[in-house]
C-alpha cells in the first residue's frame, strides 16, 4: 500500500516537532500528545505507539554525529606499536552514563507499562510541564549566587552521574522532559549548564536506543510497506532537525540560562489544560 502525500505531510510535521521538543527541555512527550489532536496518522494505535518513540532513533543518531569526537573512545588517527590509540577519558564518561542509566532502566522496566496506561493523560502531562517549568526558573535564579562546581564532562564523578541518574527516574512520568529532568538535577547539584546539557546527550544515546528498541520488540517485525516508508521519513526528518537543534541549544546555553524553557512549558501546559478540558 502506497503512502498518501496527505500522510507524507504528516509525518515530515511529526518529524520535525520530534526533532526539535527531544533536545530542547520542553518535553517531547506533551508536544506529540497535543500534535496527535490535530493531526491524525492513518495507521494502527500499535504502531503509531511504537512509531512516536523508535522516531527518536533519527535524534540520536545527530546526537552521535554532532558529538562524535567527544563520544568516540578510539584514536585511529594516531596509533602506538600499530594500535590505535584508546581514550581513556571518553570510556570513563561511558562507564559514568552507564552508572547514570542504572536507575531509570529499573523504574522502566517495572513501571512502564502501567505510566503508559494510566499516567500518559493530558491532564498529568500538563500538570508535569508547568510544574517543571516553574522549577527551572527558581533554580535558574538561585544559580545566579552560585558558581559551577562542574564545568566539563571529565569533572563529573560517578557520584554525581548516579545522582543526574536518579533525577532522570523523574521523566518517566509523562510531561516531564528526559532531558529536562537530567539537566535539573545537574544544574541543582553545581554542574554547569554546558557540561549538563552534554551529559544529557551522552546518557540519552543508550536511554533511547534502549526504549526504542522494546518498542520494536513489542510491536513485532511484521511491517507494511506503508508502515517502513512513514518509519524511515519520520526518522530522517527527526536527524536532520535534531543537528540543527543540537547547534542552536550549545551555542544558546553559553550565553543564557534556561528561563526560557521555564516559561514555554508553563504557557504549553496551560494551553494544553485549558484545550483539554475544554474539549473533552
Amino acid at each position: 500500500m502506497a503512502v498518501s502525500l496527505m500522510e507524507l505531510i504528516k509525518v515530515i510535521i511529526i518529524g520535525i516537532v520530534e526533532g526539535i521538543s527531544e533536545w530542547l527541555p520542553v518535553s517531547s512527550t506533551g508536544h506529540m500528545l497535543l500534535l496527535d489532536e490535530f493531526i491524525k496518522l492513518d495507521v494502527s494505535a500499535e504502531f503509531k505507539e511504537m512509531f512516536l518513540v523508535v522516531i527518536q532513533l533519527g535524534a540520536i543518531l545527530a546526537v552521535v554525529i554532532v558529538f562524535f569526537q567527544k563520544m568516540w573512545p578510539f584514536d585511529f588517527g594516531h596509533k602506538e606499536d600499530g594500535r590505535s590509540i584508546i581514550r581513556k577519558d571518553v570510556f570513563s564518561v561511558w562507564f559514568k552514563v552507564v552508572v547514570a542509566c542504572i536507575p531509570g532502566a529499573v523504574v522502566t522496566l517495572l513501571f512502564d507499562d502501567y505510566i503508559e496506561a494510566h499516567l500518559k493523560t493530558p491532564t498529568v502531562i500538563s500538570i508535569a510541564l508547568i510544574f517543571y517549568g516553574i522549577v527551572f526558573i527558581v533554580i535558574e535564579t538561585w544559580n545566579k549566587k552560585r558558581e559551577a562546581k562542574i564545568v566539563s564532562l571529565s569533572d563529573i564523578t560517578y557520584k554525581t552521574a548516579f545522582i543526574i541518574g536518579l533525577f532522570q527516574v523523574l521523566s518517566i512520568i509523562p510531561g516531564t522532559s528526559r532531558s529536562g529532568a537530567t539537566i535539573i538535577g545537574a544544574l541543582l547539584i553545581g554542574v554547569s549548564r554546558v557540561a549538563a546539557a552534554e551529559f544529557t546527550f551522552f546518557l540519552a544515546v543508550p536511554v533511547m536506543f534502549g526504549l526504542s528498541l522494546i518498542k520494536v520488540v513489542k510491536f513485532g517485525f511484521a511491517y507494511t510497506s506503508a508502515e517502513i516508508v512513514i518509519l524511515l521519513v519520520g526518522v530522517v526528518v527527526a536527524f536532520v532537525v535534531s543537528l540543527v537543534v543540537i547547534k542552536f541549544l550549545m551555542s544558546y546555553i553559553k550565553k543564557r540560562d534556561f528561563k526560557l524553557f521555564g516559561w514555554y512549558r508553563i504557557v504549553l501546559g496551560m494551553f494544553m489544560l485549558t484545550y483539554f478540558i475544554a474539549t473533552h
